[in-house]
């Protein structure tokens, strides 16, 4: 028996680093054969032996562990013991609405349970988030929550003086309109600031992704391009419609929207339109704006006859 406890030091037979996964409730001879079956160890009997001789069997903890290729025996049984399983992760794009995140958790890899609905459009943020196997889908969403009610109460005593939302829940509100209106990072305190200035002036804010949210629910992109029809659509969401904020959020946004919204850049434009490039012309009158809408539009044109 010394001669195989001695082989607990030796290398192993692993030829190339692997991740095993160890069940809940798994029994000592069945994580013994999970082991040897992946070729971690050569021999499942030394392994049990081992576990029972250092009293050890009852501290295997379960979860996914990366072996490093010709880990030892013993080495094995420290990893095991340890309880440090693979940290995987998931990153939340932002400008998801709320389904869109439920459907994302419902494909990842190594979650388990379902969620008790679809949470609060706006209440995500988006982020990139380590989970472990076996981890439950309500509880990452939990902590999704989380950190959005946390970057709440450090960036809201930090916002600008008066602005035109009087609470946290409204910030969300125009920064998710925000996010959705442009994926470019120095464009979001401009846009913000097109956004106040509208609410400061009694404007419509006007935009299209408000629209969309209202034809579709937050359900996921429209498929297909918004008609100006669509803009007379009866409904709370619909911002050309309706002054001041939509009812709610009509995505996650992200902490860049959120710091956007809450110090947005100090300018005289009141309007903006796609330039063309992925970013977006503002202008501070309407005549100027009308320009900058006819350019669009003639490169509209040129992209659809490719």
């Amino acid at each position: 028996m010394l001669g195989g406890i001695f082989r607990l030091d030796r290398p192993g037979p692993l030829q190339a680093d692997t991740t095993i996964i160890v069940a809940r409730g798994a029994s000592l001879p069945v994580i013994a054969e999970k082991l040897h079956g992946g070729g971690v160890i050569d021999d499942a009997f030394l392994f049990r032996l081992a576990a029972r001789l250092y009293r050890v069997s009852r501290s295997l903890k379960a979860g996914e562990y990366a072996f490093p290729a010709g880990v030892s025996m013993g080495g094995v049984i420290d990893i095991l013991v340890s309880g440090e399983t693979v940290v995987r992760q998931i990153t939340v794009p932002e400008g998801l609405t709320s389904a869109e995140v439920a459907v994302l958790l419902a494909g990842v890899e190594g979650l388990v349970g379902e969620l008790d609905g679809v949470p609060a459009e706006g209440s995500l943020l988006p982020e990139t988030y380590n989970y472990a196997w076996a981890d439950a889908r309500p509880e990452v969403v939990v902590r999704m929550q989380k950190a959005m009610a946390d970057t709440l109460d450090e960036l809201w005593p930090t916002r600008a003086e008066g602005l035109p939302l009087d609470t946290p829940a409204e910030a969300v509100i125009l920064a998710s309109i925000v996010e959705k209106e442009t994926g470019m990072p120095e464009e979001r305190p401009l846009v913000a600031g097109v956004f106040i200035n509208r609410l400061n002036l009694g404007m419509r804010l006007q935009s299209d992704p408000t629209v969309v949210y209202a034809l579709t629910g937050g359900s996921g992109p429209l498929d297909r391009a918004l008609r100006t029809r669509d803009l007379r659509v009866d409904n709370p969401y619909n911002t050309y419609g309706n002054h001041g904020l939509p009812p709610g959020p009509i995505a996650n946004p992200g902490r860049a929207s959120l710091e956007a919204v809450l110090n947005p850049a100090e300018t005289d434009y009141i309007y903006f339109v796609a330039d063309g490039t992925g970013g977006h012309a503002f202008a501070k009158t309407l005549a100027e704006h009308n320009r900058n809408v006819a350019r669009w539009r003639r490169i509209r044109r040129t992209i659809q006859q490719r």
